[in-house]
């Protein structure tokens, strides 16, 4: 949970995200910074009040089902195995779709395709930055 919430803090803020907008290529190095800032997080924006509100509590969501999906889907067990790696990360983007799919219905304007929207971008983020995640939890275990 903790690495979730490092990746939402450093790649979700309004500098990081304005920075992968303008400044990265559409290739594939590209397509990876963007994504990072995909649980993009915000205190003033031009967008609606709800639209802030949704894009929060999508970040904060993301950390925190993160966490309950880690703790279910990865073995109890200290060994590390492929089991552990792939179940970590498998949790990551289900967190992540997820997030996405209850967020999107409170900003304004909220549709259910726009909320699919919301979690395929989840689903998306969660399984190109999900490895990170991964690769933390398998290298935590003993």
């Amino acid at each position: 949970m903790l690495t979730a919430l490092v990746l939402v803090i450093a790649f979700g803020n309004p500098a990081y995200s304005d920075w992968a907008k303008d400044h990265t290529s559409n290739d594939a190095w590209g397509f990876f910074l963007k994504q990072l800032a995909w649980p993009t997080w915000s205190f003033s924006s031009d967008d609606s009040i709800r639209t802030i509100l949704a894009n929060d509590i999508k970040a904060i969501l993301v950390v925190v089902l993160t966490g309950v999906f880690v703790s279910l889907m990865a073995e109890p067990s200290p060994s590390r195995s492929a089991r552990l790696f792939f179940s970590s990360w498998g949790a990551y983007v289900f967190a992540a779709a997820f997030a996405g799919l209850l967020a999107a219905f409170i900003q304004a304007d909220a549709r259910l395709l726009g909320a699919i929207d919301w979690a395929a971008g989840g689903g998306i983020y969660g399984l190109f930055v999900g490895w990170v995640l991964a690769i933390v939890v398998f290298a935590s275990r003993h």
